[in-house]
């Protein structure tokens, strides 16, 4: 199982994901961001290329799709939180 982030090495791993606009959930131990698209298409293709990362990874974000923009959460269910899977995912959907 993978361990949750903590103190120093949370605050490391998190704040480049902070600095692109993801934010902490105010309820859960997660981060969301909501993506905009200039078509409902754009937005499709980006949640088909984002889950071949999730696959590839076996971590698979929570996420919605409403025409143009996409909203996802990252945490790791079974650590009951934010794990190093959660930041390697955030910055690879970063990338696309």
């Amino acid at each position: 199982m993978t361990e949750k982030l903590a103190g120093a090495e949370r605050d490391d791993a998190l704040k480049p994901l902070l600095d692109a606009g993801w934010e902490l959930a105010p309820a859960r131990d997660a981060i969301t961001k909501t993506f905009k698209f200039k078509t409902f298409v754009d937005a499709f293709g980006w949640m088909t290329r984002a889950a071949i990362h999730a696959e590839k990874m076996n971590h698979h974000p929570e996420w919605s799709n409403v025409y143009n923009s996409v909203q996802v959460t990252l945490t790791t269910h079974d650590a009951d939180g934010l794990t190093a899977l959660d930041v390697k995912l955030g910055k690879a959907l970063e990338s696309l």
